[in-house]
């Protein structure tokens, strides 16, 4: 790595060349498949490429997108986080319920889903960051409090009375293009440009590459790992919040097993589970990649059982394309 400092004095460390070429190469790699994907689909159906369908299947994959996204940030940053599957649960249950409890109005609803969010975010980045705690063992157990908590506070059932604040982004329309599908895209970019050009978005990779080199440059790898886990966690309570209001409902099951799909998506999309690697781009592209095929297997009439195994082997591939790629061993 080079160290390049900013007119500020601080020292940044940046990538060699070499590393964002062979990115952007893999990231463009993806684009072909998508096309085959298109091709592929349009010859098991004519149905799939009507511009209905198309819409179908990206507002179908917003709030996964928003999960992808988030985890995206984490795993370049070389950590993970496993509770975002629950966050998208918990901040809206507790979005619709704490004003019920507090007899508050419902404007308050939004507000308090995304803090949801952030706080999940707080205490994820603390933990792991200042005491030093397996990011993979405490995100784990993060999911599995965050779903008992859904279960307890919901009482296992579904909550279909929601504000109408609440519902308006996961089912409102734009110009034909769901609203949820115009926030995702404009995240997606802001991320894009965050990461490729701004110097704290540099410093996730800097981070994930070799987190003793970054802190060595001047980099705040603390301030920094725990800001990205507040922006996960953040996204996760907004992804929930456009989950809710796409199916009108607040279910105590929401998001079980998303987060495997996340991984099957930033997999595909190149980016290292061993951190430093990977872009956005990438990961946009393999959730694109992702949900085509399992649109394609449902105008094919695969049953919907078996997509759980095949998003495994989906992953189990993707790992193996990777190594052979790459040329180096994944821990």
């Amino acid at each position: 790595m080079v160290s390049q400092v900013a007119e500020t004095g601080t020292a940044v460390v940046s990538p060699t060349r070499s590393g964002p070429r062979l990115a952007r190469l893999r990231d463009f790699a993806l684009l072909p498949v998508i096309a085959v994907l298109f091709v592929v689909g349009a010859l098991v159906d004519r149905a799939f490429a009507t511009t209905d369908n198309v819409l179908n299947v990206l507002q179908s994959q917003t709030e996964l997108g928003l999960l992808v996204l988030a985890e995206t940030l984490v795993l370049i940053a070389g950590r993970f986080d496993l509770s975002l599957e629950a966050t998208i649960g918990l901040g809206p249950a507790l979005g619709v319920l704490v004003p019920a409890w507090l007899h508050l109005s419902a404007g308050w609803s939004i507000p308090i889903c995304l803090l949801v969010g952030v706080l999940v975010g707080v205490v994820n980045g603390l933990l792991i960051v200042k005491f030093r705690l397996s990011a993979f063992v405490l995100t784990l157990g993060m999911l599995v409090a965050g779903h008992g908590l859904v279960i307890a506070f919901t009482k296992g059932a579904s909550i279909f009375k929601l504000p109408a604040s609440f519902t308006y982004a996961g089912s409102a329309v734009w110009g034909r293009v769901p609203v949820s599908v115009w926030i995702c895209a404009v995240l997606f970019a802001a991320g894009i440009v965050a990461l490729g050009f701004l110097r704290h978005g540099r410093a996730l990779y800097a981070i994930g590459g070799n987190v003793d080199a970054a802190r060595a440059a001047g980099i705040r790898t603390d301030r920094v790992l725990i800001v990205g886990y507040v922006i996960a966690g953040l996204l996760a309570a907004l992804a929930g919040l456009l989950y809710s209001g796409h199916y009108g409902s607040v279910t105590a099951s929401q998001g079980n097993q998303m987060i495997f799909q996340v991984f099957a998506a930033a997999v595909i999309g190149g980016v290292s589970l061993d951190g430093g690697k990977g872009t956005i781009f990438g990961a946009l592209c393999g959730l694109i990649v992702l949900g085509l095929i399992q649109n394609i297997l449902t105008f094919a009439g695969v049953p919907a059982e078996w997509f759980q195994a095949i998003n495994g082997v989906i992953i189990i591939l993707a790992l193996v394309l990777s190594r052979l790629v790459s040329g180096k061993a994944q821990d």
